[in-house]
């Protein structure tokens, strides 16, 4: 049972959280001329290999650290509210918390998305010394298949230790759609995570063509059960899945490039994930003239983006500011992917 001090610990940090979160927001509707969110990729490498997954390697080195906090210190300069660190599998950098906590120096919100496979009650305890502030693992199954090996049979043990021992918030995310053998098993993960205290949201995955497809009727059916749990995620701005799963395209405002960054290993900023390339320009080279013009800048693949984070950061502008369309078009091939958070 949670101690009297853990529990104040955890409350403290949980109130230190909202104070923090809500100074961005305001910051976010004040102003157009900072990102909101950036991911920021340490290692390409991951111990894993899901099928339906682009965004990893076997064999890529850490990004060096020095690289990494000179990436940090920009996005600082640039006045990036939140910075996800993601993979690859991250927890594979040997200096992961060395980037964490130059994020806090900088007064960055600090997140991580990971695998948790590495997690353990030590590694858990230098992530709260490091000030993480939030932590996010995706569970696609209950049991491991050749889909995906991130089974909830394989981590409960894994999500029991950050029960014990994590002050930072934790977000289970549980998944439907074309690679789920089972729909099912998204109910059962994020009733766990709701037991263990954390958030749980849903994401909808593509199948094993690469191909985003309309939800079957109990994948929809499971979906909306989900969405029913969500009253307690860690973010709920995610109705543009319900056109999603009806296969419908959403008609929103991106502002990739702008207000979300995807930074990859290489230290290129990028719309997102699934659309790398574009621009493709240097993060140490990045200014305020390449926000603003991307903040205005259509994106022809946004219409079918399922690129969860991208469209939450929307919500801040989509009053304001209409956009111009693209002075080349952005290919649209890689848009079907999906990006699970």
């Amino acid at each position: 049972m949670e101690s009297a001090v853990v529990k104040l610990r955890r409350d403290l940090k949980a109130a230190e959280r909202t104070a923090h979160g809500l100074w961005q927001v305001l910051k976010a509707v004040v102003s157009t001329d900072h990102p909101l969110l950036a991911h920021l990729i340490p290692i390409r490498r991951c111990n894993l290999a899901c099928t339906y997954c682009n965004e990893y390697d076997d064999f890529s080195k850490p990004v060096p650290t020095e690289q990494m906090l000179r990436r940090v210190d920009k996005l600082g300069e640039l006045g990036t509210s939140v910075v996800t660190i993601s993979g690859g599998e991250p927890l594979l950098h040997p200096d992961l918390d060395d980037i964490i906590r130059q994020l806090v120096r900088r007064r960055i919100v600090s997140g991580l998305i990971t695998n948790g496979y590495l997690l353990t009650a030590d590694r858990i305890q230098r992530l709260n010394r490091a000030g993480l502030e939030w932590l996010q693992i995706s569970i696609d199954n209950l049991n491991p298949d050749e889909v995906s090996k991130k089974s909830l049979k394989v981590l409960d043990r894994k999500l029991q230790l950050l029960a014990e021992h994590a002050d930072f918030h934790v977000n289970i995310n549980s998944v439907v759609g074309g690679g789920v053998s089972n729909p099912q098993d998204a109910l059962v993960i994020g009733k766990r995570a709701l037991e263990l205290g954390f958030s749980s949201t849903v994401g909808i995955i593509h199948d094993d063509q690469g191909q985003l497809q309309p939800l079957k009727d109990d994948e929809r059916r499971v979906y909306h059960e989900m969405k029913q749990l969500e009253k307690r995620s860690f973010t709920r701005v995610n109705a543009f899945q319900d056109n999603i799963a009806q296969g419908r395209p959403n008609q929103w405002r991106c502002r990739a490039g702008a207000r979300y960054l995807y930074i990859c290993e290489d230290g290129l900023v990028h719309y997102c994930s699934q659309q790398r390339g574009y621009p493709a320009i240097p993060l140490e080279k990045y200014t305020i003239a390449d926000l603003r013009r991307e903040f205005y800048t259509e994106k022809s693949c946004a219409p079918h983006c399922t690129v969860s984070c991208v469209h939450q950061v929307s919500i801040f502008d989509a009053w304001r500011a209409p956009q111009h369309p693209a002075p080349a078009p952005v290919p649209s091939e890689a848009s079907s992917l999906v990006q699970i958070e």
